[in-house]
């Protein structure tokens, strides 16, 4: 599953800033930024910058960056000063369709050297470093892992805070095909129509179900986790299910469920160029707010290995250990 990002911009320098009273050089500053973003003022909060930070992002730039962030999430309605972070005074921003903190850092002159956009998380959310809950793996047979591990290269979803520890999952054949002819149809793929089940006992808290399959190769970025289903475990972990195909979900949101119940079938739905499994587990359920959790399988078969407690990674081709 590909990630989304809203609008990111980084230009600063490290000082230490001690305290977490607001000073007023920066509510001064920051003020003066929402005015100026609310009013279309795009210029003067180039102006506003110091010069090093003009220099790293002139004013097309800056205008690209302020007119894209507005036009996806339109003006500023609330903000609320947090805390510091380094150099950064941090605000709680609520925008017209989005919370979004906004960390503004200034110089000695009150010039902005540092402007960051990233999604609000509360500080009071959970920590979990790794689920505690025992899985098994959420389906029969051998599949294989095309992005799992904790690097870029072993896993493209590392860059996303919910997704990072996020596994996609296919079935391969012995010349680590994932289609049986020419790959055009869903049907044509060994994982599509394959039954997926719960990991362990839980709670259902999600169901999307009805968003259309894929042709392969044709991605819908309109819902990215296309038909999902979120499991609520009994420590507090949600389990995270996307991509099923079409009408095959049979669980219901608030129903109760064993582990190895079914869940549904796999499918091609969402942000996919092809039928797969993406399966992360992370901290709350809503993936906007929510950091992803490492996972770890109770006892499963790695490349025909036993493995206990263990996080596969790429190219491995993993199944249950038959009982």
């Amino acid at each position: 599953m590909k990630k989304y990002v809203i609008a990111i911009l980084l230009i600063g320098f490290v000082n230490f800033v001690f305290g977490q009273t607001e000073r007023i050089s920066n509510k001064n500053v920051a003020d003066s930024f929402e005015a100026n973003y609310n009013s279309d003022n795009f210029e003067e909060i180039f102006l506003s910058f110091s010069p090093e930070m003009q220099n790293a992002l002139p004013l097309d730039k800056t205008k690209e960056f302020l007119i894209g962030l507005k036009t996806q999430v339109g003006k500023i309605t609330k903000r609320q000063f947090v805390k510091y972070e380094q150099t950064y005074a941090s605000y709680k921003t609520n925008f017209e369709r989005a919370l979004f903190a906004v960390n503004i850092s200034v110089d000695n002159n009150d010039k902005i050297n540092g402007l960051f956009v990233k999604p609000f998380k509360e500080s009071y959310l959970p920590k979990i470093v790794r689920n505690s809950s025992k899985l098994i793996l959420p389906f029969k047979d051998q599949w294989t892992v095309i992005w799992g591990g904790d690097t870029k290269d072993l896993n493209y979803h590392v860059e996303s805070e919910a997704q990072k520890n996020a596994f996609d999952f296919v079935i391969t054949d012995s010349i680590g095909k994932s289609y049986k002819t020419d790959g055009k149809t869903n049907e044509d793929y060994y994982a599509f129509g394959k039954e997926l089940f719960a990991p362990c006992d839980g709670e259902i808290v999600l169901v999307v179900d009805g968003v259309k399959d894929n042709v392969p190769g044709v991605l819908n970025p309109v819902y990215v986790p296309g038909n999902t289903v979120i499991i609520k475990t009994e420590n507090n972990e949600f389990l995270f299910f996307a991509h099923f195909k079409q009408h095959s979900i049979v669980v219901k949101e608030g129903q109760k469920i064993k582990q190895g119940q079914l869940l549904g079938l796999c499918g091609n739905s969402g942000d996919s160029s092809e039928a797969h499994l993406h399966f992360h587990i992370q901290n709350v359920e809503d993936m906007n707010t929510a950091t992803g959790v490492k996972c770890y399988f109770d006892k499963i078969q790695v490349d025909g290995q036993t493995k206990m407690d263990y996080s596969p990674i790429q190219k491995e081709k993993i199944s249950n250990e038959k009982k």
